[in-house]
This record gives structure tokens, C-alpha cells and sequence, in this order.
């Protein structure tokens, strides 16, 4: 493990209560990995699921916490980036309070400050969340 949920604000801009994103597992500008234990009292929880607009902020914040340790690594402050778009999305089933989801991260192409990136989070080996995301990232 990279980052551990408790320095994770480290790396992200984001701040409790929508911190989406647990341990960073591994991050390189090839895959990223994290985790993330669904409890109770999220914001993005609705009657005991996590939502699939969690499970999209979920991806992001991954691509967040990876991209700010990655900066840090190579000596920068960590960027902001934003979600500039979402496509391909299919949800195949919504993680339960007290699950911990698995979610891995491909950056695909990058062109500038924009990239896209593939991703799939997962629960006990069952495929969550596939998607697409565009990420915008500050310069």
C-alpha cells in the first residue's frame, strides 16, 4: 500500500464528508489501484448502497489521490483535476454498507492537461462499475 486512508487528504483536494476513495494501493502513469470501505453514514449511501454516482466519484478520487502522489513523487504539489466527462458506464450491481470495494485504473491517452482513463471496481471479484472518464487536470 501506497497511501493509507488516514494521509489520503494528503494527496486529494477533497475533504470529509466526500473523501471517496480509502487506501491508495499502488499508483503508476501506467494503473492505478485503491480501495474503499462503504460506510454507513456516506453521503452517496441510500438505503444501505452505496450509489453509482459514488461508485463514479469513487474513480475519480483514485485518478485524484494517484495523480497528486505521482506529482509529489517527482517533487510538485499535487493538482487539482475535475471530471470533464463520463461515458461507457455500466453498473452491474451496488456495493452493501460495510463492503469494501477494489478499483483499478488505466490511463488510456492524454492530450495536455486532459486525460482519459478506463476503470472497474469490483466487490469480492464481481465486476461494480465499468467506465470511462475524462480527466481535467489544473496546470
Amino acid at each position: 500500500m501506497l497511501v493509507a486512508k488516514e494521509a489520503i487528504t494528503d494527496y486529494i483536494p477533497h475533504r470529509a464528508p466526500f473523501v471517496m476513495v480509502g487506501n491508495l494501493v499502488s499508483a503508476t502513469r501506467e494503473r492505478f489501484e485503491s480501495d474503499f470501505e462503504i460506510a454507513g453514514d456516506n453521503v452517496l449511501v441510500r438505503d444501505g448502497f452505496f450509489q453509482e454516482t459514488g461508485l463514479i466519484e469513487h474513480m475519480a478520487q483514485t485518478c485524484a489521490a494517484s495523480f497528486g502522489y505521482l506529482d509529489k513523487e517527482e517533487g510538485r504539489a499535487p493538482k487539482i483535476g475535475f471530471i470533464g466527462a463520463v461515458s461507457k458506464v455500466l453498473v452491474t450491481e451496488l456495493p452493501p454498507v460495510g463492503a469494501t470495494i477494489h478499483t483499478v485504473v488505466t490511463p488510456l491517452h492524454q492530450l495536455g492537461n486532459i486525460y482519459l482513463v478506463k476503470g472497474e471496481s469490483s466487490l469480492d471479484g464481481r465486476i461494480l462499475l465499468g467506465c470511462e472518464l475524462k480527466i481535467v487536470v489544473s496546470e
